[in-house]
C-alpha cells in the first residue's frame, strides 16, 4: 500500500497522500481514520486506507477553472501519445509556434514524439502538412486526478 485516500468531512474525495503523510495528519488531529487495514498498526494508529478530515475544506476553486498548464499535464491529458502519429510522446509541441506568439496554454499544446516535433519545426500543422488527431482542449479537474 503506497497511498491513502483523503476524503473531506462531507465524505467527498480530495486527493491521495503517502502513508507517512496520513500518519502525520492523524498525529496533528486534522484527520481521523475512516477505513483501515485489518490487524495492521503503525505505532498506536491502525494502518489507514482512507482518512477523513475533521473539518470541511472548501474546494470550490477546483471547479471554477481547470488546472494550471504544465508539460506533465499535457502529456497526461494526451496519454503520452503523439498528437500527430499516435506514437509514444516524450515532448510537448506548440500548435502555433512560440516564435509566432503561441503561448503555453492547454489549447495550443499537444504531446508529440521527437520525430514529429522536429518534422513540424517552427511551422503550423497546416504549413508542415501534418494533421492533428484530436483538437487540444482544457482538461477538467476530474480527468487530471484519474490515474
Amino acid at each position: 500500500m503506497n497511498a491513502v485516500l483523503v476524503i473531506n468531512a462531507d465524505l467527498g474525495p480530495l486527493h491521495r497522500v503517502t502513508v507517512a503523510h496520513a500518519i502525520r495528519m492523524l498525529c496533528r488531529r486534522v484527520a481521523e481514520v475512516h477505513e483501515a487495514v485489518p490487524d495492521r498498526l503503525i505505532g498506536v494508529f491502525p494502518l489507514p486506507r482512507v482518512v477523513r478530515l475533521v473539518r470541511y475544506v472548501v474546494t470550490r476553486w477546483r471547479y471554477t477553472t481547470g488546472p494550471a498548464w504544465s508539460r506533465s499535464g499535457v502529456l497526461h491529458r494526451d496519454d503520452r501519445r503523439c498528437g500527430y502519429c499516435a506514437g509514444p510522446a516524450a515532448t510537448v509541441d506548440h500548435v502555433l509556434p512560440r516564435s509566432r506568439g503561441g503561448r503555453n496554454t492547454w489549447t495550443n499544446t499537444v504531446a508529440a514524439c521527437v520525430a514529429c516535433n522536429q518534422a513540424k519545426g517552427d511551422r503550423t500543422p497546416a504549413e508542415a502538412g501534418m494533421r492533428l488527431r484530436t483538437t487540444p482542449r482544457t482538461p477538467s479537474w476530474s480527468s487530471m486526478t484519474q490515474r
